[in-house]
């Protein structure tokens, strides 16, 4: 379960950074058309410039859901480590046994 909730967040924050990207570029092309004055154009700027703002309220949303469930998920391992500190010592020990052994290897 805990590595589906990884997935998860790691999709949302690629998510993130992708409307990032989209809004960037977006607003660079509201720039470079800034003193475009043809009725086509200025109505694409205006529902650009809506979409926009919906994005990044939007994107502001994500964020805020990804940094929730990030603290949850810290503080549930917190609660767990120290309920179960000997299974936590002892799945950090073989993780860290196969990390050396896979890095040996080579």
């Amino acid at each position: 379960m805990a590595e589906a909730a990884t997935d998860t967040t790691a999709s949302k924050k690629k998510l993130v950074r992708d409307l990032q990207r989209v809004i960037t570029d977006a607003e660079e092309l509201l720039h470079a058309t800034a003193n475009e004055t043809e009725g086509k154009v200025v109505e694409m700027r205006e529902r650009i410039r809506e979409n926009l703002m919906a994005a990044k309220h939007r994107l502001g949303d994500i964020e805020e859901s990804i940094a929730i469930r990030a603290k949850e998920a810290a503080r549930v391992t917190d609660e767990y480590v120290h309920e179960h500190p000997w299974q936590a010592i002892g799945t950090a020990a073989g993780v860290g046994l196969l990390i050396g052994l896979l890095i040996g290897r080579r």
